[in-house]
């Protein structure tokens, strides 16, 4: 007991699917790896203002797919999906100079902005960034999940709090978050906040309900 594990990672296979779906031999297995996690930082930085909930990578032996799920498509898409070429342009001459690779490039709307803990967690890191009191900004977004339908939310905050000299570490929480059901859909994001005192870390899980087999 004690030992922490991802939510996310602790569901896949039982309630949830993985965001890579691709399949390679020993030899390509790592490159893979190490290119998806490269293409999703890249994207998440890029995109930051999109509210970028998460990114599906998908492989062929002629084709890469990407998929990303935002709260906000209309700033990836941009006018007339000029957006979409230049970003995947960016792509290519980024992590596949000199090779001609094929891309395809599809963005999605989140139809529930408010019960994804990424894109929770990204707007506290904003308002945190902005200076707001961080107590306020928590409970701001508990607020949110919980007008959205959410069973449980809770919310952590560690570092330099409001500039204090010595770092701690804050958590509100409202609701159940039951970890050990894997029945229960929890979603969970760390996100980073940069700020003039250092960094703070944030995070999130949203308890959004049970999944039972049809």
């Amino acid at each position: 007991m004690g030992n922490k594990v991802n939510p996310i990672g602790f569901r896949v296979g039982v309630i949830r699917g993985w965001d890579g779906v691709w399949f390679a031999n020993r030899q390509q297995f790592k490159n893979f790896l190490k290119e998806d996690v490269a293409i999703r930082d890249y994207l998440k930085k890029l995109l930051k203002e999109a509210l970028v909930d998460r990114i599906e990578i998908e492989r062929s032996r002629q084709e890469i797919r990407l998929m990303i799920y935002s709260a906000k498509p209309g700033i990836i898409i941009g006018r007339g999906g000029a957006g979409i070429e230049d970003l995947t342009k960016k792509l290519k001459t980024t992590f596949f100079p000199g090779r001609r690779v094929k891309m395809s490039l599809n963005v999605k709307e989140i139809q529930k902005p408010s019960l994804s803990a990424q894109v929770i967690g990204q707007q506290i890191a904003a308002d945190i960034e902005k200076r707001m009191p961080f107590r306020r900004v928590m409970k701001m977004a508990i607020e949110r999940a919980k007008k959205a339908g959410a069973l449980g939310v809770k919310v952590t905050i560690s570092g330099r709090l409001n500039g204090s000299d010595i770092a701690r570490r804050e958590t509100i929480a409202d609701g159940k978050i039951p970890l050990h059901n894997l029945r229960s859909d929890i979603d969970f994001a760390p996100v980073k906040a940069q700020t003039i005192w250092g960094s703070i870390g944030v995070k999130v899980w949203i308890n959004r309900g049970e999944i039972f087999e049809s």
